[in-house]
């Protein structure tokens, strides 16, 4: 699985246009910033901290077709980015974040479990 973590008002927009165009800064980039499980907690640690009202969208990395590429960023890992619009009908679910004490929002374990 990866993983998109967008503004709660953006996806329920995006759902009701049956797809996401992305975020400012994934406009900016030219692609939608995507995450692996690995990768989820120092992106939400590094880019959302303090970030209300967020949600996390799973999808299957292999629904997403060509225009899904790994590239390196961050560390030098690969990161999903996807060059296109994300089709909302291929989430497989989507769970709402809330902040922990020290304002990162928080994931259970068992969400990222295939």
């Amino acid at each position: 699985m990866i993983f998109k973590i967008a503004k709660v008002t953006d996806w329920r927009d995006a759902v009701a246009k049956g797809h996401y165009s992305g975020s400012l800064d994934d406009v900016r980039d030219g692609f939608i910033h995507l995450s692996s499980k690995s990768q989820l907690r120092g992106t939400l640690e590094k880019h959302f901290r303090g970030a209300p009202d967020l949600v996390l969208i799973a999808f299957q990395e292999g629904q997403l077709g060509p225009e899904l590429r790994w590239e390196t960023s961050r560390g030098g890992d690969l990161f999903p980015h996807l060059y296109g619009n994300l089709p909302t009908t291929k989430a497989i679910w989507e769970r709402a974040l809330t902040l922990d004490a020290d304002g990162i929002p928080f994931i259970e374990d068992e969400w990222l479990e295939c």
